[in-house]
């Protein structure tokens, strides 16, 4: 398996996959279905020396993504900090490929300046929440009961990391 860069070809499939994990629930906070013409902007959004998607590939074929993205944008102050989200096709889930996005997420840090990474996440969803603590990540706020799905309301986690930079 690669990672590299995504490029615009590879947004169906990343919007593929992002709908996938919201038809799953409890892995975003979104419900609706995008479109990829409604993901255009975020991804236009993504350039590799500041905001970078990667994506894995087995055999030419994308099996999921990790976003690097403004954390509170505008606000200078979190200038060094950003938001880390990541997805896997569904038909390649538990084949690390999560652990090797993230870890090259965190490779690539220092060279984008980048002190902080913060994961936002549904509370409930074992999956992430083990991946970012196998990294280090741990624990950083909690906010209960702030989302609802079909009238079950659930907790929104922030996971964080300090990036060591020597």
């Amino acid at each position: 398996m690669g990672i590299r860069y995504a490029n615009t070809c590879d947004l169906p499939v990343i919007v593929d996959i992002y709908n996938q994990a919201i038809l799953a629930g409890y892995k975003t906070a979104d419900t609706i279905f995008f479109s990829v013409e409604q993901r255009t902007d975020w991804f236009n959004s993504h350039t590799p020396d500041k905001y970078p998607i990667f994506v894995a590939v087995k055999d030419e074929v994308v099996t999921g993504y990790l976003s690097i993205s403004a954390y509170r944008a505008g606000r200078e102050a979190f200038y060094s900090t950003r938001e880390v989200s990541f997805y896997i096709d569904e038909k390649f889930q538990g084949m690390n490929i999560g652990s090797q996005l993230l870890q090259h997420a965190i490779n690539q840090c220092p060279a984008l300046n980048i002190k902080n990474l913060v994961a936002m996440l549904i509370e409930g969803n074992q999956a992430s929440i083990s991946l970012l603590e196998k990294f280090g990540f741990q624990k950083w706020g909690h906010l209960p009961d702030i989302a609802e799905f079909d009238g079950n309301e659930t907790g929104h986690l922030y996971y964080g990391i300090r990036i060591r930079n020597d």
